[in-house]
């Protein structure tokens, strides 16, 4: 492979890396009464965003309930966008690296873990073992198959089985997963270079009255989709290192 490329990818995967875990990672360094403030922290979003319905966890959270997509009532954003449930499914098993086994709070960051994971198995796309733009509204329409949010639920799947945090009836769902992914976002050019497709460009909460971020369904739909965004690029070579660490095991 041409070194230019090669030192292109390991950017994506560096920068992936720092933007999943550096803060925490960076707290958990400093010293550990500031690691356990973050845990608390940590478990209180959890806490704050989950459905108990699905077993996913929404968006956004607005703990002062002013903004316009908050719900009145809990603070959370309207819809399950599955690729921020991916960043923090990610964020959860590299954390987990970076804690000691005797930290409080680390076996709840774990049962989080375990939990999340049930739910997303619970999500995927049965023909094609892929998950959806909005993760719990696969039928609707406009709704599509997104690579990104596939890539990091591989990723945390795969580690999590690597790391004993989930058990072994995790893999046949995390084999199909993989093969989905290749399958549907992978295509091969003439030059025999790759491209990685259906990338959400980017998605938020919130903004300037001109385009408010509602996080409606019709919002999420209607962001640009892309391909070889570094948010999928980079998911992907993280999704299929754990997932090889799998498969060897």
């Amino acid at each position: 492979m041409d070194k230019k490329k090669v030192r292109s990818v390991s950017s994506q995967v560096m920068e992936l890396q720092q933007l999943i875990a550096g803060p925490l990672i960076a707290t958990i360094e400093a010293d550990s009464l500031s690691s356990q403030r973050y845990l608390d922290y940590l478990m209180k979003i959890a806490f704050e965003s989950y459905d108990p319905a699905t077993g996913l966890y929404y968006h956004g959270w607005d703990e002062s309930r002013e903004q316009k997509w908050s719900n009145p009532e809990t603070g959370c954003s309207p819809n399950f966008w599955s690729r921020s449930i991916g960043w923090y499914g990610a964020a959860i098993v590299d954390v987990l690296d970076f804690l000691p086994q005797e930290t409080a709070g680390r076996d709840s960051i774990i049962q989080i873990l375990q939990g999340l994971a049930k739910a997303i198995v619970k999500y995927q796309d049965l023909q094609s073992g892929t998950w959806y733009q909005v993760t719990d509204q696969g039928a609707r329409e406009g709704n599509y198959l997104e690579s990104s949010a596939t890539a990091l639920f591989i990723y945390t799947l795969a580690k999590a089985i690597n790391k004993g945090y989930i058990g072994n009836e995790y893999i046949e769902p995390t084999q199909k997963a993989f093969d989905g992914m290749v399958k549907t976002f992978t295509r091969l050019e003439e030059d025999g270079s790759y491209t990685i497709t259906n990338c959400c460009a980017v998605a938020g909460l919130g903004g300037d009255s001109k385009r408010y971020r509602d996080g409606s369904f019709e919002y999420y739909i209607s962001e640009p989709i892309i391909e070889n965004d570094p948010k999928s690029v980079g998911s992907f070579i993280l999704a299929a290192i754990e997932y090889e660490k799998m498969t060897k095991k």
